[in-house]
């Protein structure tokens, strides 16, 4: 048990048991690292919340493990015009988005989930690594910490007179909107003047009726609306929040059914599961670190939903951080290598705020003059296809960032496609593997490493891998020769949380590889082997 009388403190907390929470300590979890997540509540929170992921998340959930016996939990985006619209209170689209695109991961671009299931398998898989507990019904109310340790004091959260002191080497904050550990440690946030509060239905269809788009925005200034797919078998509605109707109104059962009757859903044709009212924000904090405690998920952000990006950016942070950590505490990396988790996640993350709030100022327009003139303007660009159907955001990781400074590819997202291995087809992941990877197309990066960097590469987990169209590890549907082309190399060293360290060509692996030694900044004297995901049960 992880308590103030242990000689040695464990080696991460994790407050919040939420999916960022749960994921951060199975990636650290399946590295071997000791692991306490403490949750406030005494259960799992038995409602939906987060409803839509994305391709970058499903492979994260990959290299946790959840992927290969849960793939059936998400369910692809499919739909016409590329799956997203956004209609006007007539109905008429205006403009969409392409959610049916073919993504970089392996994985359908966007896909609907059920919340509570995922929450079950992932508790699951993390109290089945034994390095890894869970203390649910305690509250974090004191933080104390030096260079060597946090020092956390929990209290029953049904019995706050009971106390704990938890030590750890580090704490990751994944505690949710209202973070304890965020107020605990003086972390302000910046407010990007976005709130609108929305009533949010989840509900079990009856009927077998076919929806033509994945999610459809309703910019209706009566009425501005969003439907969506929330996971196998259920749908959601949203329903903005007018000025002449209370909070408490909007979040009647009455109000519900007669919101969605419109479209058809009534009590003969759906199973109502849950409506709730929620506030739409935009934020993100100031500093996602204060010495050894660290933000992640909706500690660190909040966004609108309209681009069903929130879980998926918290996922992001949970792998950004575990491949730092569990390199600092194998002696692979200096602490140093946290400096940068702030300046390229808070970049990423603004990005998508800032879009999806722009597409919030769309959807909540109720002014019916400027709603007109909105419809005009974007009525009038369906005339170029080039505008009909728009990507969603790409960010690049924000700078500082642990990748080569001068390389146009760095900090963007890498490929993971279906290969071909031992006449084996899977994705690449899963059956080359590497936490670092160095992949070469028509070129074997190994052949160019010198046997120092061969073996310190090795030693951090890294895998070299030539891919190409006949060979050992075959390009199966040619995404990866897609991938290099459209970027312009033929060499990439990917990052354990998939973003490119850097690229080059066939004289580049010992560049790159020494770059990265460098940039780590590890401990020679420790001469680290690390412990790749995967290898515990």
């Amino acid at each position: 048990m992880n308590d103030a009388t242990s000689s040695e403190p464990i080696d991460f907390l994790v407050v919040g048991a939420g999916p960022v929470g749960l994921v951060t300590a199975i990636l650290l979890g399946r590295r071997g690292h000791r692991v306490t997540i403490v949750e406030r509540w005494p259960a799992r929170y038995p409602m939906p919340r987060a409803c839509t992921i994305d391709h970058e998340a499903l492979r994260i959930l990959q290299s946790a493990g959840v992927m290969e016996a849960h793939a059936d939990l998400f369910e692809p985006s499919r739909g016409e015009r590329g799956g997203y619209q956004i209609r006007n209170g007539d109905g008429l689209l205006l403009t969409a988005i392409n959610w049916n695109r073919a993504a970089e991961s392996g994985w359908a671009n966007t896909n609907g989930f059920y919340q509570p299931d995922l929450e079950s398998v992932l508790e699951s898989m993390a109290l089945a690594l034994p390095s890894v507990e869970l203390r649910r019904g305690w509250s974090a109310v004191a933080i104390d910490q030096d260079e060597h340790e946090v020092r956390l004091t929990v209290a029953g959260t049904g019995d706050p007179t009971q106390e704990d002191v938890l030590r750890g080497r580090w704490l990751v904050a994944a505690d949710g909107a209202n973070s304890a550990v965020r107020e605990l440690v003086g972390i302000e946030s910046v407010d990007a003047g976005f709130e609108a509060d929305w009533l949010v239905i989840d509900y079990r269809p009856l009927d077998d009726r076919q929806w033509d788009a994945f999610v459809t925005q309703y910019c209706d200034p009566v009425q501005p609306a969003t439907a969506v797919n929330s996971g196998p078998g259920r749908r959601r509605f949203e329903f903005m929040r007018r000025s002449d109707v209370s909070a408490a109104d909007l979040g009647r059962p009455e109000t519900a059914w007669s919101l969605m009757a419109p479209w058809g859903v009534t009590p003969e044709t759906a199973e109502l599961e849950r409506h709730a009212v929620y506030t739409f924000r935009g934020k993100w904090v100031r500093d996602w670190r204060r010495r050894r405690v660290l933000l992640a998920g909706d500690a660190a952000h909040l966004m609108p939903p309209f681009l069903g990006q929130g879980l998926c950016s918290g996922l992001r942070d949970a792998a950004a951080l575990a491949w730092r950590l569990s390199m600092i505490e194998a002696g692979a990396a200096g602490e140093s290598v946290l400096d940068s988790y702030g300046t390229e996640r808070g970049a990423h993350v603004r990005e998508i705020i800032d879009e999806a709030i722009a597409i919030g100022r769309v959807v909540c327009e109720l002014d019916p003059a400027k709603a007109a003139e909105r419809d005009a303007a974007m009525r009038a660009q369906l005339t170029d296809p080039a505008a009909v159907t728009v990507e969603p955001p790409h960010p690049r990781l924000g700078r500082p960032s642990i990748a080569e400074p001068d390389d146009e590819n760095a900090g963007r997202l890498t490929v993971q496609a279906r290969v071909e291995v031992d006449g084996v087809v899977g994705l690449f992941d899963d059956l080359v593997g590497g936490t670092w990877q160095l992949v070469g197309l028509d070129v074997d990066p190994d052949t160019a490493l010198p046997s120092e960097l061969r073996e310190w590469f090795a030693r951090i987990g890294g895998r070299t891998t030539a891919v190409s169209r006949e060979g050992s590890v075959r390009d199966v549907d040619g995404s990866y020769r897609a991938w290099f082309e459209a970027h312009c190399c033929s060499v990439v060293l990917a990052r354990p949380d998939f973003y490119a360290f850097g690229t080059g060509d066939v004289r580049d692996p010992s560049r790159l590889v020494a770059d990265l030694r460098d940039a780590l900044g590890g401990d020679p004297a420790r001469n680290p082997v690390l412990i790749e995901e995967g290898a515990l049960p």
